[in-house]
């Protein structure tokens, strides 16, 4: 990555934990049946599974395994929020960000979504999904979106080395061609599984 670029272990999710709770803190209460670029999902959805995801990789990140790093998110119901959730989803974002601040969150092994694996790609995988549903939340929801470029850098990475995994299909979606020389926030995005044009003409 070159003479002081941000490796894994020392990527701060801070940044994007919070740009993804700012994005949640503008979602208006009759944007929430809205549809979003998750196929299953509509806005209310989304934010449960964000809420989701960030108490499930807090937990893997300290190592607390149970119930919230055991289950594997596609086999419950449709995530939903709260009535609490405006409070509950960015306390839990931070919470994330912070567990990933200890290095030993980076180091041996844990559990995300009922799988085992070693802590810095764990880490990654929560950089990823931060900045993927983020970029679903602010499409979804008519919000200007720029990540933060750390965390966009080890997301691109992560999916581009993916490629080559015949069963990356079943976790992200197909890729969706993207020009070499789109940004780097499209070539993300399409590696997800997503149409980078989604939402730009008929939101």
């Amino acid at each position: 990555m070159g003479d002081g670029a941000t490796t894994p272990a020392t990527l701060d999710l801070g940044p994007q934990a919070r740009i993804v709770a700012r994005l949640a803190e503008e979602v208006r209460e009759d944007q929430l049946a809205g549809a979003t670029p998750c196929p299953e999902y509509a806005v209310r959805h989304l934010l449960g599974h964000l809420a989701g995801l960030s108490e499930a990789f807090r937990d893997a990140g300290r190592k607390s395994l149970g119930a919230t790093t055991d289950t594997d998110p596609t086999s419950s119901p449709l995530p939903d929020v709260t009535s609490g959730w405006r409070a509950e989803l960015p306390a839990l974002l931070e919470e994330l960000a912070e567990a990933w601040r200890d290095p030993a969150a980076w180091t041996g092994q844990t559990r995300a979504g009922g799988v085992d694996l070693p802590g810095e790609i764990a880490g990654v995988v929560a950089a990823d999904e931060l900045v993927v549903h983020g970029w679903d939340l602010a499409r979804a929801t008519g919000q200007e979106y720029s990540p933060d470029a750390a965390a966009l850098r080890v997301a691109y990475e992560m999916l581009a080395a993916s490629t080559d995994d015949p069963d990356r299909d079943s976790i992200f979606g197909p890729v969706v061609p993207v020009p070499d020389e789109a940004a780097l926030l499209d070539r993300v995005i399409g590696l997800s599984g997503r149409d980078p044009g989604w939402g730009t003409t008929t939101g």
